[in-house]
């Protein structure tokens, strides 16, 4: 079968891979489609640390099971639809120990540290697919970024009638809006495009704002008091900063994107605030499930969510288009539907 492969910064080639094995837990996927995530793009921009070339990126995904292996529970059936939870974790390590276990030290995410899903055939354990009654594959490939932002507003423990502000409406940002406003809070959405700001209001923002407004626009939502939570899905040192800012006394700050430049703090904020500032790293399987849910019930905007579905021979064009166009896109994905015929 063919896979996509990222060789160097901004090139790319296909390559003949061997046909997955399954063990006994595991069930094998044929791979329908994949959304192409921020890691991938830094991958082909260069910009990934934790990635070592040649690498076949992906690991967002929609996929079909063709086969099982014989301890797959009976409730897991073939030609089920599934989502995929893609990180690997060693069980050993102070955050495996605690159940946490999407914080790995050693974590190990397709299309990152591991090869990814941009091919035909995948073999996975049973116990990382959420099966689906979705049956459009391109809303299933958008359960993982939205289980990032479900694994947020959880870490931020967002309650029903506080105020959320969150920082980027991307598909992760859109997943925390969606989540949020899940649970009852009312939302502001930031960005700098005026387009996604009304993407954010169909998934679940009351209003949605530009940077450049926003000091002035959370004045009059928060009524002078700051948010209860802002959750930061940009990765900038004025958004981690401006989180600080306007969150109200004894608020709570989640951080999921990651600033490519050191951030420097105002601490006394910090500390007369009493704030809760934590981080945010990926999902666990209940984050994928409740998701699922969502995406289930048409309550998400998925299709407005998707900017551009490629097939598989133009995944390269995909990146190249989205490098350039990285303040309007939301969401690409590429369809391999065409390499079911090479089964």
């Amino acid at each position: 079968m063919r896979a996509f492969n990222i060789t160097a910064p901004g090139a790319s080639a296909f390559s003949d891979l061997a046909e997955p094995t399954i063990a006994a837990d595991d069930v094998l996927l044929q791979v329908d489609r994949v959304g192409l995530c921020g890691s991938d793009l830094n991958t082909w921009r260069g910009l990934n640390p934790l990635v070592d070339y040649p690498r076949i990126p992906g690991h967002e995904i929609a996929a079909t099971i063709l086969a099982k292996g014989d301890n797959v529970p009976d409730a897991i059936h073939i030609g089920d639809a599934v989502t995929l939870n893609p990180y690997r974790n060693c069980g050993d390590c102070p955050a495996c120990r605690q159940g946490r276990i999407n914080a790995c030290r050693n974590n190990q995410t397709m299309g990152v540290q591991r090869e990814g899903a941009l091919t035909g055939r995948i073999s996975a354990p049973w116990q990382r697919i959420v099966t689906s009654k979705v049956t459009n594959p391109n809303h299933l490939a958008l359960i993982e970024p939205m289980a990032v932002g479900f694994h947020a507003v959880k870490r931020a423990r967002v309650a029903r009638d506080e105020t959320v502000l969150v920082f980027g409406c991307g598909a992760i940002g859109l997943g925390v809006i969606a989540g949020a406003a899940r649970r009852g809070a009312r939302v502001m959405a930031v960005d700098v495009d005026n387009a996604k700001l009304e993407l954010a209001k169909a998934a679940g923002a009351v209003e949605g704002v530009l940077a450049k407004d926003v000091a002035e626009a959370v004045k009059d939502f928060a009524k002078g008091d700051g948010v209860d939570v802002a959750i930061e899905a940009v990765g900038l040192p004025e958004t981690f900063l401006a989180c600080v800012d306007h969150v109200a006394p004894c608020g709570r700050v989640v951080y999921i994107g990651y600033s490519k430049s050191p951030v420097t703090y105002e601490t006394k904020l910090i500390l007369t605030k009493e704030l809760d500032i934590m981080g945010s790293r990926g999902a666990l399987q209940d984050d994928f499930i409740e998701a699922v849910e969502h995406i289930e019930s048409g309550l998400y905007p998925a299709d407005d969510t998707i900017s551009g579905t490629y097939p598989f021979a133009q995944a390269a064009e995909a990146l190249k288009h989205w490098a350039a166009n990285s303040a309007t896109v939301t969401k690409l994905v590429i369809d391999l539907s065409d390499e079911k015929a090479m089964v």
